[in-house]
């Protein structure tokens, strides 16, 4: 946990708690009853093969989706109880598509971030743009924030996203593959922030990826989904083996230690 997080004074709440939580849609189960619970302070990736249930389960926790049954609990509290915008200063998503920002320079999207602490008709005061300032300070997207968002490269706008985010002020993330459309630098260069925010200023992440190597190398706890089903879920030393492995992709690998950086890396067979 982060110093922030340890300043905050967190107790034992859990970010996210679960209880028999389904999503149904005709003729298809998208998650089957799911009863678990996901840690503040920490970041938690999601992975599982194509329709697993890792996207629906996160737009169940952004409120994006209702779930079919079930109850979901947001910091102790009922998930529908909270305000919307107390809600959106409590916790921001990424989803894995993000709207077009046509016309618009990227500190004016970071900008957008504040919406939920002064509203369509508040002032942009100056403890907003002093949030702002810190947020492309913290992402590192101060070279391009004069930029227009449509002239940047696919990882530098993933960032001025992120930074959007982090303008939010919100205490958690959730991020549906913030990497699926970027090259193999820019992968580890957004989830690296991603990270680093985490540590930084306390955050609970909670990430959908699909590398089980990027989830073992960037995320304290991987929980991993097969077909609705919540099949396995530790830490990436727990995660990383080839029995592990097997269950979550139905294929066979090998599970090795990477030389320079000591964490396990795993090669299909």
């Amino acid at each position: 946990m982060g110093e922030a997080a340890l300043a905050a004074g967190y107790d034992d709440t859990p970010l996210f708690s679960l209880d028999g939580v389904t999503m149904e849609v005709p003729g298809r189960t998208l998650l089957q009853p799911l009863t678990a619970s996901f840690a503040t302070g920490k970041t938690i990736g999601l992975i599982g093969h194509n329709g697993s249930g890792k996207s629906t389960l996160l737009k169940i926790l952004a409120r994006i989706q209702e779930p079919t049954a079930g109850k979901v609990s947001f910091e102790g509290k009922a998930l529908g109880d909270w305000g919307n915008r107390e809600f959106a200063r409590k916790l921001a998503y990424l989803p894995q598509y993000t709207p077009a920002a046509s016309g618009m320079l990227a500190k004016e999207l970071v900008a957008l971030g504040r919406y939920p602490w002064h509203g369509a008709l508040g002032q942009f005061t100056r403890a907003d743009q002093e949030k702002v300032d810190e947020a492309i300070e913290l992402t590192d997207t101060v070279a391009f924030r004069d930029r227009l968002v449509d002239t940047l490269s696919g990882g530098e706008r993933q960032r001025v996203w992120l930074a959007m985010l982090v303008a939010q002020n919100a205490e958690s993330l959730l991020l549906d593959e913030p990497i699926s459309a970027l090259d193999l630098a820019h992968q580890i260069e957004v989830l690296s922030l991603v990270q680093r925010l985490s540590r930084e200023k306390g955050l609970g992440v909670i990430v959908v990826l699909h590398d089980v190597n990027m989830a073992a190398r960037f995320c304290d706890e991987i929980v991993a989904l097969h077909s609705g089903n919540l099949i396995e879920r530790g830490t990436p030393q727990e995660i990383m083996t080839p029995e592990a492995l097997k269950r979550i992709y139905e294929v066979r690998m090998d599970v090795m230690t990477h030389a320079a950086t000591g964490l396990p890396v795993a090669l299909p067979l």
